[in-house]
């Protein structure tokens, strides 16, 4: 049986969560070498997940990682509509209660996005801060 037309194969399923897994590594890594300490990833918060928080000084920053693939109808950074934007707030708002609310050395936090395009074996990251 063959999928219908425009739905990603298996493989294309796998190639895509494989992006994904790089896309977060490449933006840990540009964190750290800013001075970040990466505290989680992939955090699952009930049926909320984090892609990253990280953690400078009193700072804690909850950073939503994106990537397309090549041919995609819409970019990465596109791609963070109201209702996931609404969903990382959420899952936010609950690591804040969870973890960070009675901690006197956390004192804000911060949602910030990041778009992670391969090209030529290469990593280019958008990194926004203060996305939404």
């Amino acid at each position: 049986m063959m999928p219908r037309s425009g739905a990603p194969s298996t493989g294309e399923k796998l190639a895509a969560a494989e992006r994904g897994r790089r896309a977060e590594q490449v933006v840990a890594e540009y964190l750290e070498a800013a001075g970040f300490v990466v505290v989680a990833r992939n955090l699952r918060l009930g049926r909320l997940e984090i892609d990253i928080v990280a953690r400078q000084s009193t700072l804690i920053v909850v950073v939503e990682v994106r990537t397309r693939g090549e041919g995609a109808w819409v970019t990465a950074l596109a791609s963070l509509d109201r209702v996931k934007r609404e969903r990382i707030r959420r899952a936010g708002q609950r690591l804040w209660r969870l973890r960070y609310q009675r901690d006197p050395s956390a004192e804000r936090m911060r949602f910030d996005a990041a778009s992670v395009r391969f090209q030529d074996g290469r990593a280019e990251i958008e990194y926004v801060v203060a996305a939404f």
